[in-house]
């Protein structure tokens, strides 16, 4: 599904470049993880639109997945989670593309929690990224989380590819 060079968005070439480096550190430390989030819709083809990566982590593997990521770009100082109680929320730069880590991912909607942490099962296919592949995680999930966070714009997109 990726598409030709030419008729990438902006700033998608790096993105890739980023995620390519990332999936070859985390295979050589077997690190379990997904891609979440809109580089997920990308790669289903539903959106253009892709400010930065969201990397979903096994919760065991946090650690080593920080450790890894720090030798590779920066760690960007802790923000307020407003209506999230994720146990590990850690945002990086990496070759100037912001990646989003999340492991342990907690939703707060009307007072209830709702655990979103990912599971190795939670896996549903892997797409070619050069000389790696890319675990991505099941789209019904995100149209779960999207709804869980009042995001209808995401909903109502995947709604429309037939989520």
């Amino acid at each position: 599904m990726m598409e030709k060079r030419e008729q990438l968005p902006q700033g998608m070439e790096e993105k890739l470049a980023v995620l390519e480096q990332i999936a070859h550190a985390f295979k050589k430390e077997k690190i379990r993880w997904a891609v979440g989030g809109s580089l997920l819709l990308y790669f289903k083809g539903i959106t253009r639109t892709v400010h930065d990566i969201d990397l979903m982590v096994w919760e065991p593997d946090i650690e080593k997945a920080r450790r890894l990521l720090l030798t590779m770009g920066t760690l960007c100082p802790p923000r307020p989670q407003g209506s999230y109680r994720t146990r590990h929320f850690l945002e990086f730069v990496l070759g100037g593309v912001e990646v989003d880590v999340m492991a342990g991912f907690v939703i707060l909607k009307d007072d209830q929690v709702w655990d979103c942490s990912l599971q190795p099962e939670q896996i549903s296919e892997y797409l070619p990224l050069g000389e790696e592949v890319i675990p991505l995680q099941e789209l019904s999930l995100w149209k779960k989380y999207y709804t869980l966070m009042d995001r209808q714009a995401k909903v109502k997109l995947l709604e429309e590819h037939g989520v």
